[in-house]
C-alpha cells in the first residue's frame, strides 16, 4: 500500500508548564524517557510509518531540540579519541534519522496556531500531527493504526485521551459554545 501520509507537523513550541519546574529551563520535549529525550521516540515512529518529511514547530528556548539532531563535532571527536565507538556511532545516527525541518511559532498561541504556521509547508495533503506530551507504546505505532483508518474513511482521524475534569485545563480543552 502506498504511503497516504507523507509529512509530518510536531509542534514543540510550548512552555511546558504541565512539566514544571522541570521544564523552567529544558524543552519538555527533551525530557528523558529511558535512554533518549520524547522527541526521538516520535521522530522514530514517524520513521517506522514512512513519513519522510518532518517539520518542527519550536519557539523560544527550544534550540536544545534542534542541536539534538544536529552533528555534534567536538563530541564526536571526543568519542573517538577515547575509543568510544559504541557511543559515537549512537551520536552520528542521532543527526542522520531524518531530515527535520524548523518553523519557528513567535508566540504560544496554541495548537491550532502552531499548525497555521506551516501551512505553507502542508499545502493541500493529509499531515500527521505528533504531540510529545503523550508516548504510546504499541506493538504497531499509533500513528500507523491512524494513517489506515485514514486510509479506510479518507477523513481526519484523532486519537483522544480520557482525562480527569480536575486535568482538563492543564490539556487546553475549553468548554464548547452552545
Amino acid at each position: 500500500m502506498d504511503n497516504l501520509i507523507r509529512k509530518a507537523v510536531i509542534p514543540c513550541a510550548g512552555l511546558g508548564t504541565r512539566f514544571l519546574p522541570a521544564t523552567k529551563a529544558q524543552p519538555k520535549e527533551m525530557l528523558p524517557v529511558f535512554d533518549r529525550p520524547a522527541i526521538q521516540y516520535i521522530i522514530e515512529e514517524a520513521l517506522l510509518a514512512r513519513i519522510e518529511n518532518i517539520v518542527l514547530v519550536t519557539g523560544r528556548g527550544k534550540q536544545a531540540i534542534e542541536n539534538h539532531f544536529d552533528k555534534s563535532f567536538e563530541l564526536e571527536h571526543y568519542l573517538k579519541l577515547r575509543k568510544q565507538y559504541k557511543l559515537l556511532k549512537n551520536v552520528e545516527n542521532i543527526s542522520e534519522l531524518a531530515d527535520i525541518f524548523y518553523v519557528r511559532q513567535k508566540e504560544p498561541l496554541g495548537l491550532g496556531h502552531a499548525i497555521n504556521c506551516v501551512r505553507s509547508y502542508i499545502s493541500n495533503e493529509p499531515f500527521a500531527v505528533f504531540l510529545a506530551d503523550d508516548l504510546i507504546y504499541s506493538e504497531k505505532p499509533a500513528i500507523s493504526q491512524l494513517i489506515e483508518v485514514y486510509g479506510k474513511y479518507k477523513g481526519a482521524v484523532l486519537a483522544v485521551e480520557e482525562v480527569p475534569k480536575e486535568f482538563i485545563m492543564q490539556y487546553g480543552v475549553i468548554k464548547p459554545k452552545k
